[in-house]
């Protein structure tokens, strides 16, 4: 029915030697990019993260007042832009800041008054904000097997290698 794209492998290490194990992602990352800087054929490596767990941070507690306070910073942004795009078309300078600032105001406006009825709309059931991270245990720097050994030899070289 629908045309599908190209399926990659479904598990990025199957028949793929581990070359390097790091604790976070950003040391794997450094290994990945050591290797190129190195010359190494880095579209033949993967990095896997194992053992994903969801990580909600709390960032405080959400009122109608933050939630409409949120919104209107949220309109504002958007206000501006409308208002910056309707001024590539306004004839005169003052109208110009005018239609910004206008933009700013009644994006502000809305924005604050769709963030309290939405806040408001949820009926307690989610006082908090929050942001979400998917995170990895360890993450493993794999390559394909005819390069592997050579991927291995260069992190042991310069000490990348964590496993």
């Amino acid at each position: 029915m629908f045309p599908q794209a190209p399926v990659e492998e479904a598990d990025a290490t199957a028949g793929r030697p581990v070359v390097g194990s790091y604790p976070d992602y950003p040391g794997a990352q450094r290994a990945v990019d050591f290797l190129s800087d190195d010359h190494f054929p880095v579209e033949r490596t993967a990095i896997v993260g194992t053992d994903l767990r969801m990580v909600e941070t709390v960032l405080g507690r959400l009122t109608r007042g933050r939630a409409a306070g949120a919104g209107a910073g949220a309109g504002a942004w958007f206000g501006l832009l409308i208002g910056l795009l309707l001024s590539l078309f306004a004839g005169g300078g003052a109208s110009v800041l005018l239609l910004i600032l206008s933009g700013v105001v009644y994006g502000a406006l809305f924005g604050a008054v769709f963030g309290f009825a939405g806040h408001a709309m949820t009926g307690g059931r989610r006082d908090f904000a929050s942001r979400s991270r998917i995170v990895a245990a360890h993450y493993d720097v794999v390559a394909d097997p005819e390069v592997s050994e050579d991927a291995k030899n260069r992190l042991i070289k310069l000490g990348w290698r964590e496993s």
